[in-house]
């Protein structure tokens, strides 16, 4: 599976990509690029099949990933019992339209 690049080293890759799972997690919804959504939301559906596991080895391996443990604590006792009969799917893209800087696609990554 061939990985984007997002312009940025890969221990910038792999920090950024992290924070952006946090806030998702955190806020429920993040405003981003196209390209970082469509790394991001295979990650955050990961995350949330992780909260439905339950147990502490799931648990921990979210630790590994998320950065904060509240957002950890919240994914597991808020986020995940909300998708328990849902087999998958748990984030949705919806295109914003161009950003006006450098003209780069935004679209909102949202919790469905």
């Amino acid at each position: 599976m061939a990985y984007r690049n997002l312009g940025v080293e890969s221990s910038h890759r792999r920090a950024m990509l992290r924070n952006l799972v946090t806030s998702i997690m955190k806020n429920g919804k993040i405003e981003t690029t196209e390209a970082r959504a469509k790394e991001i939301k295979p990650i955050a559906d990961k995350m949330i099949t992780l909260g439905k596991k339950g147990d502490l080895a799931a648990r921990r391996a979210a630790l590994a990933y998320i950065t904060e443990e509240d957002v950890v604590t919240k994914l597991f006792s808020e986020i995940a019992p909300k998708y328990e009969d849902r087999a998958g799917g748990y984030t949705r893209i919806i295109p914003l339209g161009a950003r006006r800087g450098d003209g780069a696609q935004m679209v909102m990554v949202e919790l469905v």
